[in-house]
């Protein structure tokens, strides 16, 4: 009589494969890598305080200038212009930097009238920043500004005609931030979608 055994059949246990650990990994290390890169953007430089402050009405006319920031300045690379109501340049002194400060001082008694405070400035990294905001003296002594457009020049192009465009700025930081979250969002649907595709998939 011929007897037959039968072996228990043996369960193996799943292995995942490091070949499937690695590159999902990598994806994960690189998206790391792009949202720590991507911070120092978002951290520019910016004007943080004023003196005058931007949008202030004074009871007495300035003496001097006051801009702080949130960087250190390269004082190489640092003006500030001040304008009357008709564009014109008030005389001030050369700016005096001082870490994140930098400081002009008004040579002339301003009168009454609206004014303009026109930087640009270069922090320490290299990065330039630009922009302007107006300020209101109203002494109830003091006299009032001229209103008829002169015809001497102006100030210069590279500080009294810069806009205001720390908002812009803003905007288009946010807009990148937003960018970068959604690359990286979608390299992690990617990778978890291989790792279950290469689970599921038929091993030889």
């Amino acid at each position: 009589m011929i007897t037959s055994t039968c072996r228990p059949a043996v369960v193996r246990p799943a292995v995942v494969r490091p070949t499937v650990v690695r590159p999902t990994a990598a994806l994960l290390a690189a998206v790391l890598a792009l949202l720590v890169a991507a911070t120092p953007a978002w951290a520019h430089n910016s004007l943080s305080a004023a003196s005058p402050a931007r949008e202030a009405t004074l009871s007495r006319a300035p003496t001097e200038i006051t801009l702080e920031f949130l960087a250190r300045l390269d004082p190489a690379f640092t003006t500030i212009v001040l304008t009357d109501g008709t564009k014109r340049r008030v005389p001030t002194g050369d700016p005096v930097v001082d870490g994140t400060k930098s400081t002009v001082q008004v040579t002339d008694t301003l009168p009454n009238g609206t004014y303009t405070v026109a930087y640009r400035v270069v922090s320490a990294d290299g990065h330039p920043v630009q922009g302007s905001y107006p300020f209101t003296v109203a002494d109830p002594a003091g006299r009032a500004a001229p209103t008829v457009a002169p015809t001497t020049a102006s100030a210069s192009p590279a500080a009294a005609t810069a806009g205001d465009d720390d908002g812009d700025r803003g905007t288009v930081l946010g807009v990148a931030g937003s960018a970068v979250v959604a690359l990286a969002v979608a390299v992690v649907v990617l990778a978890v979608g291989a790792l279950r595709w290469r689970r599921r998939s038929p091993r030889r």
